[in-house]
C-alpha cells in the first residue's frame, strides 16, 4: 500500500549549484555507490548496518530527508516492518523518481515528497523516527543546517528518534590525495564533509536534541578496477568544471597511478551514525 501525501516543493534552495550538477538524476550517486559496492571490505554493509542501529516500535511513522535513490530501504526489503508508514524526500525530483521505483518490490508504505531540508513542509509532531542519511554536509553554513535540524526536531514526535549519518574528517583521503596529487587546485567532493563531520556532527546535533550518541562504521575500500575509481572520482561535482581534456588527463593519471601501486589502491573510509532523540 502506498500513502497518499501531496508532494510540495519548497521555493528555498540547499547549496543550488551543487545539488542541481550533483543530483539532477541518479548517475553521479550510483557511481559512487557502485565502487562501495564492489570494493568495501566490511562484509556487514552500509545501509544494513544503519538499520541495525535503528530502535523503532513495530507502528510507526518514519521520515527520510535527502533520501537519495532509497537505497537504505531497497538493502533492507527483508526487515521491514509492514506497519511503518514511510515518508522520502529528496531535494531532486529526478532523484526521487528513481526512487519510486527502487521501492516498488519493497514491501512497505511509502509516499514521496520533493523537499528541502531547510523547509521541511510537514507538521509538527508526526514522525516517530527522523533519518538524514549521509546528506546533512551539503548544506555550506551552520546556520543553514541549524535551519534544517531545527526543522527536524519540530516534525519528531517528542521521545521520537533522530539518525545522521556522516563521515569523518580522514574519510577516503587516499582519494583525494590522489585528486591532489594530479591538480591541488581541484577541491575534491570529499571535503565537503567537514561542513557536518562526525567529529564537528555531536555539538550540533545536541544543540537541538539529546542523548546524543556517535557509533562507528568501520570499512575500507581495496579497490583492484581502476575505471570504477575514475569513474567515481569524475562523479564529484568539483570536477564537472574541468575541460573535457582535463578530465581526460586526470583519467590517464588515475590509471598510471593505478599500475604503479601494483593495480590495488587501498582507501581507508571513516562513517558511522549520530544517534540523538527529541527530549
Amino acid at each position: 500500500m502506498r500513502l497518499c501525501m501531496e508532494e510540495r516543493l519548497s521555493n528555498e534552495i540547499v547549496s543550488k549549484d551543487l545539488l542541481s550538477q550533483q543530483y539532477k538524476s541518479s548517475s553521479n550517486l550510483e557511481a559512487r555507490i557502485s565502487l562501495h559496492e564492489r570494493f568495501s571490505t566490511n562484509p556487514l554493509r552500509p545501509h544494513r548496518w544503519i538499520f541495525d542501529q535503528f530502535d523503532l516500535p513495530s507502528h510507526a511513522t518514519v521520515l527520510e530527508v535527502g533520501g537519495g535513490v532509497g537505497k537504505l530501504w531497497q538493502d533492507n526489503a527483508d526487515r521491514l516492518s509492514p506497519n511503518w508508514r514511510i515518508l522520502l524526500t529528496d531535494f531532486s525530483a529526478g532523484m526521487l523518481e528513481k526512487a519510486k521505483q527502487s521501492t516498488l518490490t519493497v514491501n512497505g508504505q511509502f509516499a514521496y515528497s520533493v523537499a528541502d531540508v531547510t523547509g521541511i513542509p510537514f507538521g509538527a509532531a508526526l514522525f516517530d523516527a527522523v533519518i538524514a542519511n549521509h546528506m546533512l554536509y551539503y548544506l555550506a553554513t551552520q546556520s543553514d543546517r541549524a535551519q534544517a535540524l531545527a526543522g527536524l526536531r519540530r516534525v519528531l514526535k517528542p521521545g521520537g528518534k533522530f539518525y545522521a549519518s556522516t563521515n569523518g574528517v580522514n574519510h577516503m583521503q587516499a582519494m583525494a590525495a590522489l585528486v591532489n596529487e594530479f591538480d591541488p587546485s581541484i577541491p575534491f567532493v570529499t571535503q565537503v564533509v567537514r561542513n557536518f563531520s562526525l567529529e564537528s556532527g555531536p555539538l550540533e546535533v545536541a544543540e537541538w536534541f539529546g542523548d546524543v550518541e556517535l557509533r562507528r562504521y568501520e570499512d575500507e575500500l581495496v579497490v583492484t578496477d581502476a575505471q570504477p575509481l575514475i569513474d567515481f572520482i569524475l562523479s564529484a561535482s568539483t570536477i564537472f568544471t574541468l575541460a573535457e581534456g582535463k578530465k581526460t588527463a586526470l583519467s590517464e593519471f588515475v590509471r598510471k597511478r593505478f599500475v604503479e601501486q601494483g593495480s590495488v589502491i587501498r582507501i581507508r573510509k571513516d562513517s558511522g551514525l549520530l544517534c540523538a532523540r527529541h527530549l
